[in-house]
């Protein structure tokens, strides 16, 4: 099966940001009950946002995910995108949509956290935390850098350094995947069943890694084939990175077979329901 990048004078940017939200939730799937996110959370009347805010819904319990570890009642949470990185502007931007974050709201400042999450080390960033606001800087687990010495716990995550075996979706939110990160994330999506949950997730990264998943499919994987992952996963049922119809069609009755909803398998292989419904005999 061959994938192919669109090719146009505009493509389409890749939707990092929902992504973002879509792992963080799955990182923190065992302490769904407790919390609450809110993606691109509007501050203002005018268009100040954070990318997202966790609210723990019941006081006095700790999450011991290494990702939340600094978790109050209220946390605010500011997503980089691969190629972009947390400036120093960028810190006290966020910084202070959480000091109005605590007034517009007239909740108790210490009850709020700040977390960034990028793909980068964030050495100028912590340099200046360290020399200008006398911070203490810590590598509390690998890829969590948090600063001390203020009235908000902030920490600074490189998605990248986070162990796979912890941190699987965040580590996952890349476009220097491998084959077998591609492999692992595949089977794990089905294992948990989780693929109408993260829908931009896995269009996220199936669009930033092409030809990665196109080498992982050439792999012969013993347990199954990878192809079959991949369809039932939903990584390579995007039409623009197919091209034709025909292998849509394949598409299509495969994801099918494996239980998909007409609805689901419309929107990832951009066929009308109408021949959808043809191709698995479905009735109206």
């Amino acid at each position: 099966m061959k994938y192919k990048e669109k090719q146009d004078n505009a493509p389409s940017p890749i939707p990092w940001h929902p992504a973002f939200v879509e792992a963080l939730q799955m990182e923190l799937e065992d302490y769904r009950d407790i919390l609450e996110f809110h993606p691109e959370f509007q501050l203002t009347a005018e268009p100040l946002r954070i990318d997202c805010i966790v609210i723990k819904k019941a006081k006095g319990v700790t999450i011991k995910k290494n990702i939340a570890a600094i978790f109050r009642e209220i946390n605010l949470v500011e997503y980089k995108s691969p190629g972009d990185y947390v400036s120093v502007d960028d810190f006290y931007k966020v910084y202070g949509y959480a000091c109005l974050y605590a007034s517009f709201e007239k909740v108790p400042i210490t009850s709020l956290t700040v977390s960034f999450v990028e793909s980068h080390y964030p050495g100028k960033l912590l340099k200046h935390l360290k020399s200008i606001r006398r911070f203490t800087i810590e590598e509390t687990n690998n890829g969590i850098y948090t600063a001390r010495g203020d009235i908000l716990p902030i920490q600074i995550i490189n998605n990248l350094r986070l162990a796979e075996d912890e941190n699987l979706w965040l580590k996952g939110l890349s476009n220097r995947l491998d084959p077998l990160s591609v492999i692992r994330i595949s089977d794990e999506v089905i294992r948990q069943s989780k693929t109408a949950k993260i829908q931009a997730y896995i269009h996220a990264i199936a669009k930033a890694n092409f030809h990665i998943i196109e080498e992982a499919i050439n792999m012969n994987n013993a347990a199954r084939s990878l192809d079959e992952v991949l369809v039932r996963t939903g990584l390579d049922a995007k039409a623009e990175a197919r091209g034709k119809e025909r292998k849509a069609i394949d598409i299509a009755q495969k994801m099918l077979s494996s239980g998909f909803p007409l609805e689901t398998v419309a929107s990832m292989t951009e066929l009308d329901v109408e021949t959808i419904r043809k191709l698995g005999n479905v009735p109206k």
